[in-house]
């Protein structure tokens, strides 16, 4: 009972409308001693707001640990909460790294799909979507995230870096060790190449509140880059959108597969 529970609940979250939602991992604790547990939540919200959901190997493609170079698969089992866990690491900088499969949903309201991509800022898709012949409603995306998450154990020296996921945000400054007095760099890939004049959405608030999270808007360099102000003891979580036309099979296929990339961390306070 308790396992169909789960799988009836992760399936509403992740298989309904969400439109604009973000999924995010979220650390228990941005920064832990040497061989401390670590553990992390999957959320999905809006406004870096949202509950914490279980793992379900189901919706599952990738679910690693990423330190010095080296990655790390977690041992998971159904319906863990925190959804990421590991009894411990040594000093540096650890990547948790998780990739969902694809979910779907239907559009009922063709002003769903036009606030969507407006606010993503894909210019140009509600004209290109009726020029392809598609219906107003009842047609279907299909989306997968990919998120990411910085801790730091110890010291959390060392640096991010690509781990191959199919659009990823990587960070280029590492936010517990790095001179951040003129931003923090981040770097948007889509097939490990760089999304150039992409937008970045970045998300703050103070750690450890419930305060209404700050919300600003970036766009890449031609190198994929774009770099923004951080303040000490915030917590910021970056996401980016692409969107890609899907030539259906079949009236119930997709018609269009949106992929997020998601990467969440700290910074200390001074």
């Amino acid at each position: 009972m308790f396992q169909h529970s789960l799988k009836l609940l992760f399936a509403l979250i992740f298989a309904g409308p969400i439109y604009a939602h973000e999924f995010w991992i979220s650390p228990v604790e941005f920064q832990v001693d040497v061989q401390s547990p670590i553990g992390a939540h999957f959320r999905v919200g809006q406004d870096f707001k949202g509950g914490s959901h279980s793992y379900l190997s189901r919706y599952t493609a990738r679910h690693e640990l990423h330190q010095g170079g080296a990655a790390l698969e977690i041992s998971a089992r159904e319906g863990d909460r925190p959804a990421m866990q590991h009894p411990g690491l040594g000093d540096g900088l650890a990547v948790l790294v998780h990739e969902t499969t694809d979910s779907t949903l239907t559009y009922r309201e063709f002003e769903k799909f036009v606030a969507f991509v407006e606010h993503k800022d894909f210019e140009g898709l509600p004209e290109a979507h009726r020029a392809r012949g598609l219906p107003d409603v009842g047609f279907v995306e299909s989306y997968r995230r990919f998120a990411k998450s910085l801790i730091a154990v110890g010291s959390g020296a060392g640096q991010d870096r690509p781990v191959g996921l199919e659009i990823e945000i990587v960070a280029l400054s590492n936010p517990y060790t790095d001179d951040l007095s003129k931003g923090m760099a981040v770097q948007v890939l889509l097939n490990a190449a760089p999304r150039a004049d992409v937008q970045v959405e970045v998300f703050s608030r103070p750690a450890g509140t419930k305060e209404p999270a700050l919300i600003q808007l970036y766009r890449t360099n031609a190198d994929g880059i774009a770099r923004f102000p951080v303040l000490s003891g915030h917590d910021y979580m970056v996401d980016n959108v692409a969107l890609r036309p899907v030539e259906p099979a079949n009236t119930e296929d997709p018609v269009w597969h949106s992929l997020w990339a998601n990467l969440t961390f700290a910074v200390p306070e001074d």
